[in-house]
């Protein structure tokens, strides 16, 4: 069982969601969108949609930092065990907590605005469940890890950490995931059935962000009205029907 979960079962949710996303934008174009419902509500949409999405820009920083860099580079650097779990506090909670807050106004809206809820499948519902889990036990996994750990702190930096790495030199050590506390392995197990979940999800649309909206020339709006000229002393024509002779 432990290597079917932290061996075998990664590789099968990343195939799918590699797959699963070319299938998806081969055959499902018109349906690679979030499928918004901004015509239906949007004053609570304009505080939700900000905090889970600016919030889960600081989650995903904070697992690249956490998981994808070896703890022997931020020694090198100078950075000690203690002053790095600071800075995961520091940063960590307040982005969870904006994700959290922002996902819990979004579905709240989903459920008490009648025009949003009927828009809402089943496959949302179960996406919004899975991923609200996973952000609640990452936190937990963060707080409870540094505050509340009973028989010394688990440092999942030699854990958890070089177990990810190790996917993708397809080396992974199940051991190390095994001997993890009960919140880590659950929010890896469930971290990555939503990756499996991602491609048929409106998830999607985080690989079709407009950033050419960066780069993009200026769009100049002109009317085409006639308009005076400055001091001409003339006034605009009125708008209407041209008077019949």
């Amino acid at each position: 069982m432990s290597t079917f979960l932290w061996v075998i079962y990664p590789y099968i949710c990343l195939a799918v969601f590699v797959v699963g996303h070319v299938w998806r934008y081969r055959y499902d174009k018109f349906g690679w969108t979030t499928r918004s419902s901004q015509l239906y509500e949007s004053r609570l949409l304009r505080i939700g949609s900000p905090l889970f999405h600016f919030g889960m820009l600081g989650v995903v920083g904070g697992h690249v930092l956490g998981l994808l860099f070896p703890q022997d580079w931020t020694d090198a650097v100078g950075l000690s065990h203690e002053a790095y779990h600071v800075i995961a506090l520091a940063g960590g909670i307040p982005a969870g907590i904006a994700a959290v807050v922002g996902l819990a106004i979004l579905v709240y809206r989903r459920r008490t605005v009648g025009p949003v809820f009927s828009a809402t499948t089943v496959n949302d519902k179960v996406m919004y469940a899975v991923l609200g889990t996973v952000i609640v036990l990452g936190m937990w996994n963060t707080v409870a890890g540094s505050l509340f750990t009973i028989g010394g702190e688990y440092n999942y930096r030699d854990g958890v950490s070089p177990w990810f790495r190790q996917i993708f030199w397809f080396q992974p050590d199940a051991s190390l995931m095994a001997a993890a506390p009960v919140g880590f392995r659950l929010h890896a197990f469930l971290a990555f059935t939503l990756i499996a979940m991602w491609p048929f999800t409106r998830l999607v649309h985080v690989f079709s962000a407009p950033l050419g909206y960066l780069t993009r020339p200026w769009i100049v709006y002109r009317s085409r009205d006639e308009r005076p000229g400055r001091g001409t002393g003339t006034r605009a024509q009125k708008r209407g029907w041209e008077k019949v002779q």
